[in-house]
């Protein structure tokens, strides 16, 4: 239908014919770190359905967020421009909507576009010919349209599962390509696993990151300061599932999303926490040995979340297989950002370390000819919009930050590949429920990195060869101010580049 023309964007026509042009499914996790992705090697568990699809199509190994948090990230991937650019800094307001994005630039060149799922960005979606929200908690989420409310009695991830097969199905009718962006709510906190994973994990100890008692010595007082160390900041009801204690930070939430529960889905919840609550009161336990149960509480809840993950995975693929549309539909897995899994003590996301900065990003494309192909270039979310158009046929807007991977994913790109990314986090918050994790830029190389945490004035440098896990910050010391000097140039071009000036100055 090529009469979808956006006012506020120019119409492009397609480089391919409309019968050649792919659907593209957009399967996009929330909080799901490397780490717990079979195909990233791991130590966690495996997750079946991800790693078929990174054997079968294109495994990023350097793929990075430009602002580890959620609606920013999602804004980031919609425009292909950083935060500062986009107006989404932060999980508040701000959001341009009248830019660019994939969706309006795809529907007005006769794409049909849905997006369903998680959305966090501000205004009603634009772009999409059709969108459902999703609302509340992991169970009995309520699902916004243009039409109005429904409220629903299942898991989250199967719900938006369901009704994104659903409207999949539905636009099988028309004779334009379709493209969706599966915006799933798993795996972000709280991490209410669904009945059938209640039980998995839970005769398994879990291996702890090295870094699950960092003393934080040598960072920047921002690192110490953050809220979302496992050890003191995970809330008994709300995070650890534990009975609400009188008084309890979040433990009427914490109760609120147990009562969102239909009475066989708490009956089932109630027989696998009970016991294991009660062991845990009856164990009386305190300092490390509490930290190492909380953390396998967490971690444990965590992956069960991820397991629903990956089987919508598997059931998206195979309903497009089923219905004759697996060989022209491109699929890309990915995550808004990477997770704390328990490195250097944390949960949640946000520092530009690497198990925050680092996301899963896995594209399969059916008519490629070579398989399971691992790219090492460092890609970010800024290229996800030019990737998505340049499947579609589209032009890329100059104005858009990224760069389109379909040139790595087939082995074809030079060296003129990127050799640093920015990142700029700029959230500020304070009190007992958040998590006050202070704003800081950086610039990442393949074997650098420098962060600016410019409320204290404060520097770290990492050599990640020689550091993978980011313990020993070099800013200041003996033998670093060569690297430190290149890095610093290197970060001011970027701010320049990307027209960045917010945030405190270099």
């Amino acid at each position: 239908m090529l009469h979808k023309i956006l006012l506020c964007i120019p119409f492009v026509i397609p480089t391919a014919a409309a019968g050649d042009r792919p659907n593209i499914v957009f399967v996009y996790a929330d909080d799901h770190a490397e780490r717990a992705v079979g195909a990233y090697g791991s130590p966690l568990t495996k997750t079946p359905h991800i790693d078929a699809l990174a054997a079968e199509g294109v495994r990023f190994r350097n793929s990075f967020v430009a602002n580890s948090i959620c609606g920013p990230a999602r804004a980031t991937v919609l425009t292909g421009l950083h935060s500062h650019a986009n107006g989404k800094k932060h999980n508040g307001g701000g959001f341009k909507d009248e830019l660019p994005t994939w969706a309006k630039l795809l529907q007005a060149s006769g794409y049909q576009t849905a997006m369903i799922g998680k959305w966090h960005i501000g205004p009603k979606p634009s772009g999409f010919d059709h969108w459902a929200i999703a609302k509340g908690g992991y169970y009995g989420p309520t699902m916004v349209t243009a039409e109005g409310k429904t409220k629903t009695a299942g898991y989250t991830t199967e719900v938006i599962t369901q009704a994104s097969l659903d409207w999949i199905k539905s636009s099988l009718e028309a004779d334009e390509p379709f493209a969706i962006w599966i915006n799933h709510a798993a795996s972000h906190r709280t991490w209410m696993p669904g009945p059938q994973y209640h039980d998995r994990y839970a005769e398994q100890v879990l291996p702890e990151p090295s870094s699950l008692f960092d003393d934080y010595a040598g960072r920047s007082p921002g690192a110490a300061a953050s809220q979302m160390r496992i050890a003191r900041d995970l809330f008994g009801a709300y995070d650890l599932k534990l009975p609400p204690e009188e008084g309890e930070v979040l433990g009427k939430r914490g109760n609120d999303l147990l009562n969102s529960m239909t009475e066989t889905q708490r009956s089932a919840w109630e027989a696998a926490y009970g016991p294991r609550n009660a062991a845990f009161a009856k164990a009386g336990l305190e300092g490390d040995a509490l930290v190492r149960w909380k953390y396998q509480r967490y971690i444990r809840d965590y992956l069960r979340c991820v397991d629903a993950l990956d089987d919508s995975l598997g059931q998206v693929r195979s309903f497009l297989k089923d219905n004759g549309l697996a060989d022209n539909t491109i699929v890309i897995y990915s995550s808004d950002q990477g997770f704390f899994l328990g490195e250097h003590g944390w949960y949640d996301k946000r520092w530009m370390y690497e198990p925050s900065m680092r996301t899963p990003l896995i594209i399969h494309d059916p008519r490629a000819k070579s398989q399971g192909i691992v790219v090492d270039q460092l890609v970010q979310n800024i290229d996800m919009a030019p990737t998505i158009l340049e499947y579609a046929g589209l032009e890329v807007p100059s104005s858009m930050h990224g760069a389109s991977l379909a040139s790595l994913a087939e082995e074809k790109q030079g060296p003129d590949w990127r050799t640093s990314i920015y990142y700029h986090y700029q959230q500020r918050d304070s009190g007992r429920t958040s998590h006050t994790v202070a704003p800081h830029y950086g610039v990442r190389t393949k074997q650098h990195k420098l962060i600016h945490v410019y409320d204290f004035d404060a520097w770290e440098l990492y050599d990640l060869e020689g550091d993978p896990d980011e313990m020993h910050n070099l800013f200041g010391t003996e033998g670093a101010g060569e690297i430190t000097a290149t890095l610093v140039r290197e970060l001011q071009r970027l701010r320049e580049k990307f027209q960045d000036g917010t945030g405190k100055a270099i």
